[in-house]
């Protein structure tokens, strides 16, 4: 009978030991059932391949097996020899090993108790795996063996420039444009290769209030952070003129701030562009959600206006990714930096390699190449407007609160009147009611000048909004 799988073990032997090499193989085996290597159960590797492998004869390997079935270790089981089964129930023969616990269904956000989950920060996915989506994942699987260039597959850099064109304004060339794995790669990459050049850490100028998750992906790199108020339109220029320190670089989103949503008019990022020309200075757009805009035309990137000035561009480096759109689980985004900077985050790239498989970029190009993402975007975009209308009915009549213009993206801020203290307040009454949902306040730098200002957060890409809406409702009316 065919041995049940190929089964290999870390257990040697020292023909120098005075100890036989049959007692050798005995004491291995047994220390790997009482560690948890061997499970109950577990096949151990047939007699024959094991004496190959370790060089010793066919009879070491049997003496060896006989001494462990005769001490009720081994047992002979189907065509092969297996860890007796029934040493499951005696937990001091064995190590215990804790029971796998299964994955969270979220990336990007903490695990949630039971109940319903309005946390921001995922996409609605149930409208994602389609027909078009398999298609384009079968056509990858037909060649896993390809191999790309550090900065990415050039069929997918020419579909992702011509999406950018038609989307943000944009009009990159193929080679212009890296791949990377999402928006904090691209920026750990981009802070990696200034501060090499620089030989010094970097003063980064965010947001504030802004997204937590690039704001450590700075300090995690050693660079210092200088956080920057904003009002309804984004940062405002004027206030980097009251600056100390110029900072290297100012990292924005501009297209929909986050997370209070407001949309950057062009006449500030133009004034925007004159600053960083002026000092020398860099502006990273975070373009994280730019084609999911509800109402009104959509503005150009910021890299658009750029690269009127200059061909190439000059000031702005573009950072993108499908996180919002797809997946996060896809773990692919882009960057689009000026002509300046492209050598030296090449070279860096093809030093440390690129960190997208490439199965996962033909999948991608496929999906760009048969139009499936405009597709899925006009579909989104759709469902996306009316989650936010839901979000307006359920909550919109309620005295106690403000909504925030939602004019696109996958989120919600709910303005909490009153003191400072009733936000963590609501929250844990929502938590108490089976709710989970994020305080407005963490958005804000830790030792911010500025009052962080107490609301709420919520996505518009759960499953459980109808519900979840409902819900809160009920503790943002109650009265007590």
């Amino acid at each position: 009978m065919r041995h049940p799988r190929e089964v290999d073990l870390p257990i040697t032997v020292d023909r120098s030991s005075p100890v036989s090499l049959a007692t050798q193989i005995t004491l291995g085996v047994r220390e790997a059932i009482e560690t948890g290597l061997l499970l109950p159960g577990d096949p151990l590797p047939s007699t024959r391949a094991w004496a190959k492998r370790l060089a010793v004869s066919r009879g070491t390997i049997v003496a060896a097996f006989e001494q462990l079935d005769g001490e009720g270790w081994l047992v002979a089981d189907r065509g092969a020899t297996r860890v007796d089964p029934d040493l499951a129930r005696h937990p001091r023969a064995v190590a215990p090993r804790a029971a796998a616990q299964p994955e969270p269904a979220r990336t990007g956000v903490d695990p949630a108790p039971a109940g319903l989950d309005l946390r921001p920060g995922w996409p609605d996915v149930s409208r994602l795996v389609d027909q078009g989506w398999r298609a384009a994942w079968r056509a990858a699987a037909d060649h896993p063996w390809t191999d790309h260039p550090a900065e990415g597959s050039v069929a997918l850099r020419t579909a992702l420039a011509e999406h950018l064109r038609l989307t943000r304004g944009t009009n990159p060339e193929p080679q212009e444009l890296m791949i990377t794995a999402g928006v904090r790669e691209g920026l750990q990459l981009l802070l990696t290769v200034l501060a090499l050049d620089r030989r010094r850490p970097l003063l980064v100028a965010v947001e504030d209030p802004g997204f937590p998750a690039l704001r450590q992906v700075v300090t995690s790199l050693g660079h210092r952070l200088l956080p920057i108020a904003v009002d309804e339109h984004g940062l405002g220029p004027e206030l980097l003129t009251e600056l100390a320190e110029s900072p290297d670089l100012l990292l924005l989103t501009p297209g929909h701030q986050y997370p209070l949503g407001g949309a950057m008019p062009v006449s500030r990022r133009l004034d925007l562009l004159g600053w960083a020309q002026e000092h020398d200075a860099l502006l990273i757009e975070d373009d994280y959600d730019g084609e999911l805009r509800f109402d009104g035309p959509p503005l150009p990137a910021l890299a658009a206006l750029d690269r009127r000035t200059s061909p190439h561009g000059d000031r702005v480096v573009m950072l993108g990714s499908f996180a919002k759109l797809l997946a996060p689980g896809l773990g692919i985004g882009h960057i689009l930096p000026p002509a300046s900077l492209r050598p030296a985050l090449v070279e860096h790239r093809r030093a440390v390699g690129g960190p997208v498989p490439a199965i996962v970029q033909d999948a991608l190009t496929a999906y760009l190449q048969a139009g499936e993402l405009r597709r899925h975007t006009s579909r989104m975009r759709r469902l996306y407007r009316q989650r936010r209308s839901l979000a307006v009915q359920a909550l919109g009549d309620i005295e106690e609160i403000g909504l925030r213009p939602m004019d696109g993206g996958l989120h919600c801020v709910i303005e909490l009147h009153g003191d400072p203290g009733v936000e963590p307040k609501i929250i844990e009454r929502c938590r108490e009611a089976g709710l989970l949902v994020s305080g407005l306040s963490q958005y804000w730098s830790e030792g911010s000048p500025a009052r962080p200002q107490p609301g709420l957060v919520i996505g518009l890409g759960s499953a459980d909004l109808p519900s979840g809406l409902q819900l809160l409702r009920r503790v943002l009316t109650r009265r007590d």
